[in-house]
């Protein structure tokens, strides 16, 4: 799951670098590698400092995540050392697809739907911004783009009060990537008056239907500690970590 989508989002470039992909032009560039890459020393110095100044050359915030059991083991402190801060790390779960499926559906009250209209993106980007306190005015542009590059490849979800077209209280996607065998699970916020109401696991339960229904054994979610809990009551288990390291360019 760590790898590039096989689709780049519109207006997204991927640049081969070695055993590097950078994914440049969308709401932030990242880097994709694999476990491993092989080099030591200076030569790993070399080639993250080459990722650093190709964003520095756009001008191009980017983040590179970096596994619990990846190698070098130094690679961290190497990023550090590049101008790479590092971020809140998250755990990275794994559940079976036709077990979650069992769950609960949406309590009454609310209704979960599949959404695609650019409105409904902005409305998820809404919540998503009201409940982190953040400005996530990227999120819709960078949703709607996931969706019109690969149709098949993105699912978003949006719990909504009383009826289809009522408030969003909470919302999640779903990533595809053929032949992997899981599907990643994105977002799941939900608003805190809402919190505690089975939303959140109803909307897990519901990709996690479209996910078996598509022969795809596994999710996949990278957790929050507000989720992590709950995650791990429905049956998920903990296979790593991850932490996003970031490079930010120097302006004015």
């Amino acid at each position: 799951m760590r790898g590039a989508p096989a689709e780049p989002a519109i207006g997204v470039t991927y640049e081969q670098d070695g055993p590097l992909v950078r994914a440049v032009g969308g709401f932030r560039a990242f880097v994709f590698g694999p476990r491993d890459s092989g080099l030591r020393g200076a030569d790993l110095d070399r080639l993250i400092a080459r990722q650093r100044d190709r964003f520095a050359a756009r001008e191009e915030t980017a983040e590179w995540r970096i596994h619990a059991h990846d190698e070098p083991r130094d690679l961290p402190e190497r990023l550090r050392a590049a101008g790479f801060v590092p971020g809140d790390g998250k755990t990275v779960l794994v559940g079976a697809s036709a077990e979650l499926a069992t769950e609960p559906p949406a309590p009454e009250g609310v209704v979960i739907r599949r959404v695609t209209d650019a409105g409904d993106m902005r409305r998820i980007a809404a919540v998503e911004a009201s409940v982190w306190d953040m400005d996530l005015s990227w999120l819709a542009r960078f949703l709607a783009e996931r969706i019109a590059a690969s149709p098949d490849g993105t699912a978003v979800l949006v719990a909504e009060a009383g009826e289809a077209g009522g408030q969003v209280v909470a919302a999640g996607w779903m990533i595809f990537q053929a032949g992997r065998g899981f599907a990643g699970l994105r977002g799941g916020t939900t608003l805190p008056e809402w919190r505690g109401r089975g939303v959140y696991r109803a909307l897990v339960a519901e990709r996690a239907r479209i996910a078996a229904a598509r022969r795809l054994p596994y999710l996949q979610v990278d957790a929050s500690d507000d989720s992590l809990p709950i995650l791990r009551r429905l049956g998920f288990r903990t296979v790593t970590t991850v932490t996003p390291y970031v490079w930010r360019p120097a302006r004015g």
